[in-house]
């Protein structure tokens, strides 16, 4: 199979959602996540992207997607890969992880 390289959003705040208290910020999230996906995929490039949804960017598609994280209540930080939700709130590896397999990455 083929290798795509993905990106990777991860939709997030300064602050805490309300339901998220005792879990990491964001920004935290979004630096763990990175790390563990260059543990699990090595030599696999991917593309990160961090979006606060509060300012999200002039790109359209992001900017749309940001406002929906707070119009629907979304637990923060919402990972999105490809256009697909893959986590909220406390995203878990193995499921981002098999996600990230769909396009070719292959675990080490």
């Amino acid at each position: 199979m083929d290798f795509t390289m993905v990106e990777i959003v991860l939709y997030g705040a300064e602050q805490l959602c309300p339901s998220c208290v005792n879990l990491p910020s964001s920004k935290e999230t979004y630096e763990w996540l990175g790390a563990a996906i260059a543990r699990k995929f090595p030599e696999q490039p991917f593309k990160m992207s961090y979006v606060d949804i509060y300012q999200p960017p002039e790109d359209n598609e992001k900017g749309e997607f940001a406002k929906r994280v707070i119009e629907e209540d979304m637990f923060y930080p919402v990972v999105v890969i490809k256009e697909k939700v893959v986590g909220e709130g406390n995203p878990r590896l193995k499921t981002i992880f098999a996600e990230l397999e769909k396009y070719g990455y292959k675990a080490e």
